[in-house]
């Protein structure tokens, strides 16, 4: 039997949690939402997810820093990160850590659902 992968959602905006929320279940995807990187990880465990969607700026741990951590226990596992603050130094930095995406707030449902798309097959490319 195939399972669906299931989608971390981590942002401090219960609003932001809940609108992603939606939009993938409506669009059939498994998801759990975590109102910070500390309680995704206290969650994690190998396997567990198939994606990661986080915020950049959280109190506590960062997105970032979520990203460097996720990167250095699990380097197959996704992540996007979808923030209102789109410094490009920090969009760098992003990237080079490993993120799959980054994506600036507000962001469209086409362009996340792209990104979750191209994330779930392994593949950089939103159109594959």
């Amino acid at each position: 039997m195939f399972d669906r992968p299931v989608i971390a959602i981590i942002d401090d905006d219960e609003a932001v949690r809940e609108a992603f929320f939606d939009l993938l279940q409506v669009n059939g995807h498994a998801c759990r939402t975590f109102d910070g990187a500390e309680s995704f990880l206290a969650c994690y465990g190998p396997g567990e997810f198939g994606c990661v969607i986080t915020d950049m700026r959280m109190p506590g741990i960062s997105g970032l820093e979520l990203l460097e951590h996720i990167k250095a226990i699990d380097t197959s596992l996704p992540v996007i990160v979808v923030t209102s603050h789109g410094d490009p130094s920090v969009r760098l930095r992003a990237l080079k850590c490993g993120a799959q995406a980054f994506l600036t707030k507000p962001v469209g449902q086409h362009a996340l659902l792209g990104e979750l798309k191209a994330a779930l097959r392994g593949s950089g490319n939103p159109e594959s």
